[in-house]
């Protein structure tokens, strides 16, 4: 079995802001009116700043380094295993450009983000209903342009999907794999990351590189870990703990191991049938972990939460001091 240890040692060694009084008469009565007046509109505009910042979903990336380890078909399942658990999820197809989410499932949207990002469609408009009633957002296929979007496209698709991210219990955003700009923003403008690896060496190197990125460029500093596939739980553990070893020798991070999904060809199968195997074969091995691992994330504690319960993507713009317009 080859030595990925040294497939992330080689990735290593290749990177090393004078108020005065003027007037002193007593306000008229017209100012003390327009001071109400302000004071009134300041006051409600707080109040619906309030509103609108108070959210109380649980907001999760799934990316990885490499593409090819499953990550569409993890998203999938877990969306459908917790809406069996009483959840309600709706999952972001956000592999703009290349999007394919839509053709795992058997779907076949009519419109999809491409259409709110050129503002023809409002995000409710697009929503389609997937596996279990959980609500999908779709994204383009073989739009090129849209694999690196400007600032002003980021803003108006992430203000309209602060419209609709608070009615749902969990946010599950599929990225796209590697460190493009699409990638990145959607990472770090989500409060927790999990990142899909399979146990192959240029899967846990470019694993690893995600990880690095997020950590020295964005100060994420903490990352849940999903294998897939794994042919034993050992193999999955084993790939956890050389990620954990090179992390804790180069960089200042916390990786919080999550689980595995063991090889099955019922997954394949289901694939062609363009179905979720939990849905079809929920009895098999691969099932059984997506359970596993759905039952991990719906009894652990959400990590990274904004203070204030602020909603994700208002926080983003917010912070880059940008304005929706």
């Amino acid at each position: 079995m080859p030595d990925r240890r040294a497939g992330i040692s080689r990735y290593e060694q290749k990177n090393n802001g004078e108020i005065r009084a003027v007037n002193h008469k007593a306000p008229s009565s017209k100012v003390i009116s327009l001071t109400q007046r302000i004071a009134g509109r300041k006051a409600a505009t707080e109040k619906g700043k309030r509103e609108i910042r108070k959210s109380h979903t649980r907001v999760i990336a799934v990316t990885s380094g490499k593409g090819g380890v499953g990550k569409s078909n993890i998203v999938a399942n877990l969306g459908f295993v917790l809406s069996r658990f009483g959840k309600k999820v709706l999952i972001l197809d956000a592999d703009l450009g290349l999007g394919n989410l839509d053709v795992l499932l058997g779907l076949a949207p009519k419109y999809n983000l491409s259409h709110v990002i050129a503002g023809e469609k409002t995000v409710s408009e697009i929503v389609i209903e997937g596996p279990g009633n959980v609500k999908i957002l779709p994204a383009p296929s073989g739009i090129q342009e849209l694999s690196d979007l400007t600032d002003k496209q980021q803003n108006r698709m992430f203000k309209a999907l602060d419209l609709l991210i608070d009615s749902v219990d969990l946010f599950l955003i599929d990225t796209g794999a590697g460190i493009s700009s699409n990638v990145m923003h959607f990472n770090s403008s989500s409060p927790e990351i999990m990142v899909v690896v399979s146990p192959e060496p240029t899967s846990i190197t470019d694993a690893y590189a995600l990880m690095k990125v997020l950590s020295l460029d964005y100060s994420r500093k903490h990352f849940k870990l999903v294998v897939n596939p794994a042919r034993s739980s050992k193999e999955a553990i084993e790939v956890y703990k050389q990620l954990v070893l090179v992390a804790d020798r180069f960089l200042d991070i916390e990786i919080e191991y999550m689980g595995h999904v063991l090889i099955d060809d019922n997954i394949k199968k289901g694939v062609k049938l363009q179905k979720v195997v939990s849905e079809i074969y929920p009895d098999t091995k691969a099932s059984r972990c997506f359970a596993s691992l759905a039952k991990k994330i719906f009894e652990s504690q959400p990590s990274n939460v904004p203070e204030g319960d602020t909603n994700f993507f208002w926080r983003k713009l917010v912070r880059n001091g940008t304005r929706y317009e």
